[in-house]
């Protein structure tokens, strides 16, 4: 999921770049709004807890790699997309600095698909499926849902740049990443269920939010 460095030409880039801007802006608007001192600390376990998860990855041909994101798990938890920014910012650019995962010119993409899409397919399609099917079922889809939605934004990402052809992106990412997601469904539920049980004063809809 991690696009490198050199895999995107740099006008591309700086497109990315715009989106993530315009998406801090409103996330940070958010936070001031919404973070507390009850929700900081839920945060900052949210982002190591997803930085764990992403550093097991599973190579992928033509130079990128599978993982779990975690992106529908902080927008559920949060209620809100922006969550999701500000956590994935901050881990992929760590990622990126630290220890060479991803890229400094391609941070806005990687944010892009990882937090931006993920949050915003988990949250949205959470609110659409949860009176249908119910919590946790809908928790389930929509976490396996935002990792697939990722990793298809990906591979159009690099067919664009000219990476490589649309076809063997969608082949190698999607199918690897719909077991993935599987996974990350069920760890998102868990999470989710563990919160429900110990500490439901962290969950907003817990408190009519």
């Amino acid at each position: 999921m991690h696009i490198p460095d050199g895999f995107i030409p740099l006008w591309q880039c700086a497109i990315y770049y715009v989106i993530l801007i315009v998406a801090i802006y409103f996330a940070s608007r958010w936070s001031r709004e919404n973070l507390d001192e009850k929700r900081i600390p839920l945060m900052a376990v949210l982002a190591v807890g997803i930085f764990a998860i992403m550093t097991m990855n599973i190579p992928i041909p033509f130079g990128t790699s599978g993982h779990m994101v975690g992106g529908a798990l902080v927008a559920l938890v949060f209620l809100a997309p922006e969550a999701s920014v500000i956590i994935f910012t901050c881990i992929l650019l760590i990622q990126a600095l630290i220890f060479g995962d991803g890229g400094i010119t391609v941070l806005g993409a990687n944010v892009l698909n990882m937090g931006i899409i993920g949050g915003f397919v988990g949250l949205g399609t959470y609110k659409a499926l949860n009176g249908v099917i119910g919590k946790y079922p809908s928790i389930a889809l929509v976490a396996w849902l935002a990792t697939v939605i990722a990793a298809i934004a990906a591979a159009i990402e690099l067919a664009i740049a000219g990476t490589f052809p649309l076809w063997i992106g969608l082949t190698s990412m999607v199918l690897y990443h719909v077991f993935i997601g599987i996974i990350e469904a069920a760890l998102t539920c868990i999470v989710i269920f563990a919160l429900e049980k110990f500490r439901p004063d962290l969950l907003p809809w817990n408190k009519g939010a």
